[in-house]
């Protein structure tokens, strides 16, 4: 059993935690706190595997907990629960900066809280089984060749852990990661990713260099856009460049945008994936990846929260393969050895 810690100052929301956790019999909800200082003397007494951890908070806030918790010699998993405001992301960042696990967004709309619990169950499963990567190479430099993207959304953190996870260190190509996320919640997401990496994860940059070996979070609130960075000697790799144009599907960064950018950049040198997503984002730009000879992959349907962009890839007949989530890392490395 994995015993959790519900802390939030929200009657509602402790509430709907517990009901959302009881689904699942490999978790019992072992207490309850609604402020700091009865989190830290909770955790003393029930010894939780996992905390939630509301940021915003009386009397202690969740910052002043994770303060508090890293002097602790075993402290539990923290999973850490935010809204979407700007300020919250950066409190995040600094969450994660001081030791937090993981986080995830509450909805906007409260009628929608129930629809995070696959999320909420997956990362706290998550949390008791991927540790941090010690000793990560440093990135080499070397412009990249090869070019792996990934597009996601709803459903999508908890499959990024499992994935990126599970990616070799001498992988011999850039990582791309579109993943729908509002502005300043992206380089959370990246640092949380760097942690459980063999790869050097990054949110995007404006003219950052694809290199060997090295993953890019797209910044949210920008298109990503792959253009050619031709070097001295005339040899193609490639850039980002972050764009301001209007959303695409609604969302931006978009999946259409970087892999239909990159495809033309790349060509038969791209090896593209779409996980868990709502709506159509990335099935045109699949398809022009694949017009180009690109290697295209789909998540199977089973794995998923919500099933739309990876069906829409399959309904333009563009996909080489749909695989289960665990097999997708090892296809990834295959493909790319086969561009060598």
């Amino acid at each position: 059993m994995i015993r959790v810690l519900v802390i939030d100052d929200s009657v509602f929301m402790r509430t709907v935690l517990i009901d959302l956790l009881k689904h699942d019999s490999s978790i019992e909800v072992v207490g309850t706190a609604e402020d700091g200082k009865e989190a830290l003397r909770k955790i003393e007494e029930l010894s939780p595997d996992v905390i939630t951890l509301d940021i915003q908070m009386p009397v202690m806030n969740g910052i002043e907990v994770l303060e508090e918790l890293s002097s602790y010699e075993n402290p539990p998993k923290i999973l850490m629960l935010s809204t979407l405001t700007s300020r919250d992301a950066e409190l995040t960042k600094k969450g994660l900066d001081l030791g937090a696990d993981d986080f995830m967004l509450k909805p906007k709309n409260l009628g929608k809280v129930r629809g995070i619990e696959q999320e909420l169950i997956t990362k706290i499963k998550h949390l008791i089984t991927i540790p941090p990567v010690r000793n990560k190479p440093v990135s080499r430099g070397i412009p990249a060749d090869n070019i792996v993207l990934i597009g996601s959304s709803a459903g999508g953190p908890p499959m990024l852990d499992s994935l990126v996870s599970s990616l070799k260190s001498d992988l011999n190509a850039a990582v791309v990661i579109t993943q729908h996320m509002p502005g300043g919640f992206t380089a959370s997401l990246a640092e949380r990713l760097n942690r459980i990496s063999q790869l050097n994860v990054k949110e995007s940059e404006n003219g950052d260099i694809l290199h060997v070996g090295k993953v890019y979070v797209s910044k949210g609130g920008y298109h990503t856009i792959i253009s050619a960075n031709p070097d001295h000697s005339g040899r193609m790799s490639g850039k980002i460049t972050h764009s301001k144009s209007p959303p695409v599907h609604a969302v931006r960064p978009a999946v259409d945008k970087t892999f239909a950018s990159a495809a033309k950049v790349f060509g038969s040198r791209t090896v593209s994936v779409i996980l868990s997503g709502m709506g159509s984002d990335g099935g045109e730009g699949m398809s022009v990846l694949k017009e180009s000879g690109g290697r295209t992959v789909v998540v199977k349907e089973e794995d998923c929260l919500v099933y739309g962009m990876a069906r829409s890839a399959l309904e333009r007949n563009c996909v080489d393969r749909v695989l289960p989530l665990k097999s997708i890392p090892r296809e990834i490395m295959k493909s790319v050895a086969a561009l060598e």
